[in-house]
């Protein structure tokens, strides 16, 4: 029989939560109390989100891991993002951790990341800890968020021992953490005392020899491809002559050139592991997230790490536009298809697939946020490429065409009620739940097809004033719920290229919104604005006023154009309907037709009319 013994010198905890609930605020004042910074050193806010984007929306895109020492014992933090777009990111950073902590905000309570989170949390058995934050804010309302929190884990279906999860109160802002709301503020002391009394030391046997689960990937230009993850059972050493377990069970040989472990933010280099620490080491080329690195002489892979399915795949291709290459160093098809592959290898959410055109490619993932973070990434890197509406994946069960599902949770002003419930029926939303508490805001629940929730969100946010919170969970697979129209107006296509005129954009704005200002170069097939009709407009936007000898007053006044809405890379995808496309470039973003031709465009549509009535 196996014994299994603790290794009490480490604990290995994930902070998990909805998005904007407090984590990266938290291990922010968790740095400060276990002596990572000096007491008169100028840190950043979040300095957890190290990514560009991270910082510019406010959220956690990838996990990351850092460590804290509290009483002699070193604790491994690992930061996760609370959208479930970034689910990927959970799944394989729990796989590191013996224990969780739950941060949920006192005035919002659990919301639907709450639930995906803990659900995932729950599923690996992993001791929660739970936090309820920001009790500071005026509208708290902490014992019914605790009772909110209760009722979760029973809906999860947690065990007795999983519901006599520890509760903390904290204010992650100031770096306090109380046992009781009414105990005196000082500092996060009762959180880290709580950490290191519940949550267990990660479990090892001292027979077994070393095996490690490769949880994440990174890079170095000196050390070449990194492997990160957790020691399960063994030591490790450097220069130890070890194989590598891959899908195929193959193991093959590697040889560790160094070790590091994580102190604070940094790498520090370490000459062993012991099991269960969290480690990053070199010297193997061919890794992948999932793979088993263990010894040569007892080669035994760990259980893989398993992802939910991608339910969106989104078209990437070169661009093709008569502006190609002017913007971009990146516009190669290869050298797109090489940057989509390392994003397989760090991200185990995404899939790429070859597609049946030339210079093309189907990428696949959680959902149309996932996506546009990457084509962000991309274009900030300094590629140019022609992007797709998002589709959601469609799959056959028990022989019936099956779609995926979205729980929606809305919270808007009890006014706006009557708007969003006819908006969302109409994209095959079902209500099933409403509560009204009678203080002017309504909490509803829907059922919808993830592709209803597709160029959706801003026209919520327009309908409800821009007060409304709107969260969706994925809910499985259901029977098809039939078509419904994407969008009810058409779009103003430009007919040649040439410069936009302020005068020609002037006298077209009777006609719809217009997305482009005067002096911005134009093609044919470029989609310049959207049609207060539902049928596409081809127009002209270069056309200038024509001079005459005549003077007469008033025909020489200053044409006065409405302000643009800036176009966002999520707005450009929420908008282009099957037959359109944005063309992405690190200086622009630019809706187009599939097809550029007018000619070509209205051909084919003949074509289309053609078949449908002959059927």
């Amino acid at each position: 029989m196996t014994q299994t013994t603790h290794n009490d010198a480490i604990r290995n905890v994930a902070i998990i939560a909805h998005v904007d609930h407090g984590k990266t605020t938290l291990v922010d004042a968790m740095f400060k109390q276990g002596g990572i910074f000096r007491a008169n050193q100028e840190v950043d806010d979040r300095v957890m989100d190290s990514m560009d984007l991270e910082r510019e929306r406010g959220i956690t895109i990838a996990a990351k891991n850092c460590a804290v020492s509290w009483q002699g014992t070193k604790i491994n933090i690992i930061d996760t993002p609370g959208h479930a777009d970034f689910g990927g990111e959970v799944e394989r950073s729990l796989t590191m951790a013996d224990g969780a902590i739950l941060l949920v905000d006192a005035s919002e309570g659990p919301l639907p990341q709450t639930r995906f989170v803990l659900k995932k949390t729950l599923e690996a058995g992993l001791k929660v800890i739970v936090v309820i934050n920001k009790i500071d804010r005026p509208d708290a309302r902490i014992d019914e968020v605790l009772d909110e929190v209760y009722d979760l884990f029973i809906d999860l279906e947690a065990n007795d021992e999983q519901l006599e999860f520890p509760v903390l109160y904290a204010v992650g802002r100031d770096g306090v953490a109380m046992n009781s709301p009414e105990e005196e503020q000082k500092d996060l002391t009762p959180l880290f005392e709580v950490i290191l009394s519940e949550v267990p030391g990660p479990v090892y046997d001292p027979e077994q020899p070393f095996q490690m689960l490769v949880a994440d990937l990174s890079y170095s230009d000196y050390l070449g491809r990194l492997a990160v993850g957790r020691v399960f059972h063994g030591t490790i050493h450097s220069n130890d002559q070890l194989a590598c377990i891959g899908a195929d069970n193959n193991p093959r040989s590697l040889r560790v050139s160094k070790i590091q472990t994580y102190q604070g933010l940094k790498l520090a280099e370490a000459s062993e592991a012991s099991p269960g620490d969290i480690v990053v080491i070199s010297g193997i080329e061919d890794v992948k997230i999932g793979d088993t690195i263990c010894t040569k002489e007892a080669p035994k892979a760990l259980k893989r790490i398993n992802v939910d399915e991608p339910t969106v795949s989104m078209r990437f291709s070169i661009n093709s536009s008569p502006l190609a290459g002017t913007e971009g160093k990146h516009v190669q098809s290869s050298k797109i298809r090489e940057r989509l592959t390392r994003e397989t290898m760090l991200n185990v959410a995404i899939r790429v697939e070859d597609s049946d055109e030339r210079d093309s490619f189907i990428v696949k993932g959680r959902g149309e946020f996932q996506m546009a973070i990457l084509v962000e990434q991309m274009r900030r890197e300094g590629f140019e490429l022609t992007i797709g509406r998002p589709e959601v994946i469609f799959k056959e069960i028990d022989g019936v065409l099956s779609e995926p599902m979205e729980k929606l949770f809305i919270d808007c002003d009890d006014v706006f009620m009557g708007i969003v419930t006819e908006k969302l029926s109409a994209r095959k939303g079902r209500m099933t739940n409403l509560v009204n508490n009678g203080t002017g805001r309504v909490r509803m629940e829907f059922t919808i097809p993830s592709r209803g929730l597709i160029g959706y969100r801003d026209e919520f946010l327009t309908d409800t004033k821009g007060t409304g919170i709107m969260n969706s969970l994925f809910d499985g697979y259901e029977e098809y719920r039939g078509e419904f129209p994407t969008r009810h107006t058409g779009s103003l296509v430009c007919d040649r290229s040439g410069q936009s005129v302020a005068y020609a954009l002037f006298n077209l704005e009777p006609r719809g919104e217009i997305f482009i200002d005067a002096g911005i170069p134009v093609y044919e097939g470029m989609i310049i604005g959207e049609h207060n009709r539902d049928n596409d407009l081809d127009v002209n936007p270069c056309k200038g006023k024509k001079l005459t000898n005549v003077r007469a007053s008033g025909k020489d006044d200053a044409v006065t154009l409405t302000p643009v809405r800036p176009m966002t890379l999520e707005r450009a995808i929420h908008f282009i309907t099957e037959d359109e496309c944005v063309e992405v470039t690190p200086e622009s973003i630019r809706l187009r037709k599939n097809i550029l031709s007018g000619q070509n465009r209205h051909r084919l549509a003949g074509r289309k009319k053609k078949a449908a009535e002959n059927q």
